[in-house]
């Protein structure tokens, strides 16, 4: 049983960046496909990012294209979400989430695809 627990959360001003963490405990961390979610209020959760087990395969929504970057760490069991140029829009809990079984970077989208999930750290965009 894998325990997800994100960080780096917080309030921060329209064009600022954040450095979200999440680490893993309890699973070997360099098998699961490591990816993050968001969601705003009154919205359903989104992909945001996500990052298979090799360093430099990665995906991303269209909207965070360019601005966000996730990166692992496999000997420290962490993954990282680091934001620039944040919106109002980006807004939202972000959630740290993994699964065990590979595929295709495209399928890393797909929610239900993952078998653990963190409980989320805030992120607030002001303008």
């Amino acid at each position: 049983q894998m325990q997800l627990v994100e960080s780096g959360g917080g309030p921060v001003q329209t064009g600022g960046s954040l450095n979200l963490s999440c680490t893993a405990s309890g699973g070997t961390f360099s098998k699961y496909v490591m990816g993050w979610f968001r969601q705003a209020p009154g919205k359903e959760r989104e992909f945001v990012a996500a990052i298979m087990w090799s360093v430099g395969s990665t995906g991303y929504e269209d909207s965070v294209k360019g601005r966000f970057t996730i990166s692992r760490d496999n000997a420290k069991n962490m993954v990282f979400l680091q934001m620039n140029s944040l919106k109002p829009e980006d807004t939202a809990v972000y959630y740290c989430a993994a699964r065990g079984r590979g595929g295709t970077i495209g399928s890393t989208k797909y929610q239900n695809s993952y078998d653990y999930w963190g409980q989320g750290t805030q992120v607030t965009v002001s303008s």
